[in-house]
């Protein structure tokens, strides 16, 4: 575990921590890790290298990444892996990720657009925009407005 994240994991074991955190399986744990923490700014709480097993989070939005071995498909994965779903993250600022994508050269899924969504009789707003990671995971990268 990496100095200073110690907190951080105990509260994620915690009650305290996500109710839900997605396990992706990745062809290539270090391609992703790379992907996730230098482009999408996401920081690794763990990881068990021998394993190709990764504990990310970035605020309040956690995730594991593990590469294939043959414990958890259900069929065969044929990329895009994820379709049917994407992974909708909220963030401060979508900004600061969106130029370190476009400097690289990371196609988008969409280009950031404005949605209005209802919630009962309320309405908010968000900026958004898609990615595809290496794998093709869709994640949708969202701040208030």
């Amino acid at each position: 575990m990496k100095t200073g994240l110690h907190d951080e994991f105990l509260a994620m074991k915690s009650l305290d921590g996500p109710a839900l955190v997605p396990e992706l399986s990745v062809r290539d744990a270090s391609v992703s890790t790379t992907f996730y923490t230098e482009l999408l700014g996401f920081h690794i709480v763990y990881e068990r290298q021998d394993e190709g097993f990764v504990y990310l989070s970035m605020g309040k939005a956690s995730l594991m990444l593990e590469e294939v071995n043959g414990h958890w498909e259900t069929g065969e994965l044929v990329p895009p892996f994820g379709r049917g779903m994407n992974l909708q993250i909220m963030v401060d600022s979508i900004e600061p990720i969106f130029r370190r994508l476009k400097k690289e050269g990371v196609p988008l899924f969409r280009e950031p657009f404005v949605s209005e969504y209802a919630a009962g009789a309320e309405w908010f707003r968000q900026r958004e925009f898609l990615v595809q990671d290496p794998d093709g995971y869709l994640l949708r990268f969202a701040q208030s407005i």
